[in-house]
């Protein structure tokens, strides 16, 4: 598939998400994953679907798309999983969601895998339940309900975040200062009146850049994957775009303090919308507030690349003190975004009786493999064992 070609079909296509791009299938490619190109189309009367090749997207006009991903999970049985699609021209449009749906089971079960994972960023609401502000989206919920309809399952395994804080960036750097909380306006000042500067980071920085991960992963107490798996991920997007272009980049942003790192992030762009994946920082100099100042010059480079919303990247599942994003959601929930709430993943089981006894192993065996990740991550960040 042509990376232009399959970018340029999904750009037409409501909120076209970085994990739908070739890019992205190119990534999870060499880490075992064969991608697939699926676009659906109405003809006549019918909305019908079809699998391109790799010669490229000839002319068509989607109502929806999805870029299908399928992985060896057991000998003889496949996973498959749409990272953050399908995505539709009109997420409104029920009819193009019951096809869309039932081509999936069909594909899943004609190729005879295990399941079939979707998580679309089809949103079942904004703000945080229960305030004022709080809105439900009707099309999101009657989405959710017809999944449940038909035997899809509210997935175990929650790949991606289910919600999110988004920042609108359609407005001057005055205005997005005003939107803030003050603390947190206060704390970018502060930054930079404490000396810290915030330089474009670049390839040579990799390597200090997964060291400041592994220590910030070890000292939150989540799980990341090896060093080479981040290095050929910042890469191959921070060489892909151009400023305009339909291709997807990354940039790292590196905080400094007398030339030394003490806070980064990784940004990514595609289609108008920056995404937050990766953060970083050191406990040297936090008094200083360099990951606020990380966070506004991520917003002030997304503008100037063309975006007009900011992703943050992850948001409680319950937003209550008990959940274990609640303290980065209020560092988040600062910068005056607001909350988006999607359906979250969901899986179909083709083989029910086996997805059963899969779900019912795989925690085990993922606990097990972070287990061996952390002591992993522990000894390159230099934290030890305790």
């Amino acid at each position: 598939m042509k990376p232009s070609s399959w970018n340029n079909l999904i750009s037409e296509l409501h909120n076209p998400h970085l994990l739908q791009t070739s890019q992205w299938a190119d990534f999870k490619g060499s880490y075992g994953w064969r991608p697939y190109y699926l676009v659906w189309e109405k003809q006549a009367d019918a909305v019908a679907m079809r699998l391109l090749d790799h010669q490229g997207t000839p002319e068509v006009q989607p109502v929806a798309a999805g870029l299908l991903l399928e992985r060896t999970a057991l000998p003889g049985l496949s996973v498959m999983y749409l990272p953050k699609g399908p995505l539709f021209a009109d997420p409104t449009d029920q009819d193009v969601w019951e096809q869309v749906i039932t081509d999936l089971e069909e594909f899943a079960r004609d190729r005879g895998a295990l399941e079939i994972k979707i998580d679309p960023d089809i949103e079942i609401g904004r703000g945080v339940p229960g305030e004022e502000t709080s809105l439900d989206l009707a099309p999101g919920i009657a989405f959710r309900k017809q999944l449940s309809g038909r035997n899809w399952l509210f997935s175990p395994e929650q790949i991606q975040f289910r919600n999110t804080v988004l920042v609108d960036l359609r407005q001057s750097e005055e205005d997005l200062l005003a939107r803030m909380k003050s603390k947190t306006r206060y704390n970018i000042r502060l930054a930079g009146r404490k000396g810290i500067t915030v330089r474009k980071g670049n390839s040579e920085d990799f390597d200090l850049l997964y060291r400041m991960y592994a220590e910030t992963s070890t000292r939150g107490g989540f799980t990341i994957r090896g060093k080479e798996y981040y290095r050929s991920l910042w890469t191959m997007f921070s060489e892909s775009g151009d400023s305009g272009s339909l291709s997807p980049t990354a940039q790292p942003l590196i905080a400094e303090y007398e030339g030394q790192p003490v806070a980064a992030a990784v940004i990514f762009a595609f289609n108008g919308r920056a995404w937050y994946l990766h953060g970083m920082s050191i406990l040297d100099h936090s008094e200083k507030m360099p990951t606020y100042l990380v966070q506004w010059e991520a917003m002030r480079w997304a503008k100037q690349w063309g975006c007009i919303s900011y992703d943050l990247w992850g948001a409680p599942e319950q937003f209550s003190r008990e959940d274990s994003l609640w303290g980065v959601y209020r560092f988040k929930s600062g910068f005056g975004g607001e909350v988006s709430r999607t359906i979250g993943a969901w899986d179909f089981p083709a083989r029910p009786l086996r997805y059963s006894l899969y779900t019912r192993w795989l925690p085990r065996l993922l606990d097990l493999m972070r287990w061996f990740r952390d002591r992993r991550t522990k000894f390159l960040s230099g934290t030890g064992f305790n």
